[in-house]
């Protein structure tokens, strides 16, 4: 299992120091959030670094880009990472893509499947396999001269992993995909209902088995060795838990728990602007299911128990959010990082 961790908007001046204090601490890799900053630049900063670091955008958002563009951006972070870039696509939600954007959504589903289909038709022509011939219902491609090609590269084509979390989506991600970014909103029971039973059948459409596909989960966790030090983090998760349930989508993670009509709940208080109100409704059993919460001495067992068979990836969903103001803060989790990542028995 890797433990990765998730950071994004900072300024690109602050990546270094960043990469040397998570490749320092012994985190697997950087998982790049794009949010108010763009994940593709800090991953370029990052990738022309010495570190052993895996490199994630995750994600960045699909649509607003050519897929032509996109290909040609994880190309080169390939190539100046020596292999150790991932491409995580999302396709965000309809607002944020047709008026934040200004760029077509629907179908959201099928045209993210064929965006990743014709990045894959882009890559097997930078290599020179094949003329490019790409002709979707959403995305077409048919041209490439030499000259605006950016030619093979040393580096495998780059793993193009997908955010999904109804099961259409982690069908296809499983069927086209390298790989699933889960939603930060899960817990094990829709892991395993849901996550992976509907992965391995798109896997299977493909003649691929679930065991070749990266499962990457986000995970909120509640370190302290002190009631004082975990209020903070289990006050940013309980609220964290809230804004993101308060999706009508997402609500069948809840039902899942038994837990029916929380999203409705959350989205009277939301509709109200009462934050704290939103929170309220995570109650500590409720915030249970979402968090690993102990002392730092037991958090690598803890994070091992509750993924192990899960995920192959575990990401700190919260450590970025200190590490962007100082970096020598991750210095603490390097024995959690070397219990979650040791190798199995």
């Amino acid at each position: 299992m890797r433990f990765d961790l998730m950071t994004g908007g900072i300024p690109l001046r602050g990546v270094p120091d960043l990469v040397a204090a998570a490749d320092g601490a012994g985190f697997s890799g950087l998982v790049l959030a794009e949010a108010g900053r763009t994940a593709y630049l800090a991953a370029a900063v990052a990738a022309a670094m010495p570190s052993r670091l895996d490199l994630l955008t995750g994600v960045a958002v699909a649509f607003p880009r050519s897929p032509m563009v996109t290909a040609a951006t994880a190309w080169e972070l390939a190539e100046a990472s020596d292999g150790r870039f991932r491409l995580g696509l999302g396709t965000q939600v309809r607002a944020h893509v047709e008026r934040r954007y200004d760029a077509p959504f629907d179908p959201p589903g099928p045209r993210l499947r064929e965006y990743v289909l014709a990045l894959r038709a882009i890559f097997r022509a930078f290599r020179g396999e094949e003329p490019l011939e790409f002709l979707g219902e959403h995305y077409r491609f048919s041209l490439l001269p030499a000259m605006w090609s950016p030619g093979p590269i040393a580096a495998a084509d780059p793993p193009v992993d997908v955010a999904a979390v109804n099961p259409w989506m982690l069908r296809m991600a499983g069927e086209v995909a390298d790989g699933v970014h889960v939603h930060p909103l899960n817990h094990p029971t829709y892991l395993r209902e849901t996550v992976l039973p509907n992965l391995a059948e798109g896997a299977a459409r493909s003649g691929r088995d679930i065991g070749d596909l990266e499962v990457i989960v986000p995970c909120f966790i509640i370190p302290g060795d002190d009631e004082a030090e975990r209020s903070r983090w289990r006050d940013m998760a309980r609220l964290q838990v809230a804004f993101y349930g308060s999706t009508p989508n997402y609500g069948f993670i809840f039902d899942q728990l038994g837990r029916d009509g929380t999203t409705a709940r959350i989205r009277e208080h939301q509709k109200a602007g009462d934050l704290a109100g939103m929170a309220s409704v995570i109650d500590d059993e409720l915030l249970a299911s979402f968090v690993v919460e102990g002392p730092w001495d037991a958090l690598g067992g803890l994070i091992r128990d509750r993924y192990e068979g899960l995920a192959t990836r575990v990401v700190h969903y919260f450590a970025g959010m200190d590490a962007a103001a100082d970096p020598a803060s991750l210095s603490r989790w390097a024995a959690v990082a070397r219990e979650v990542t040791a190798p199995g028995p």
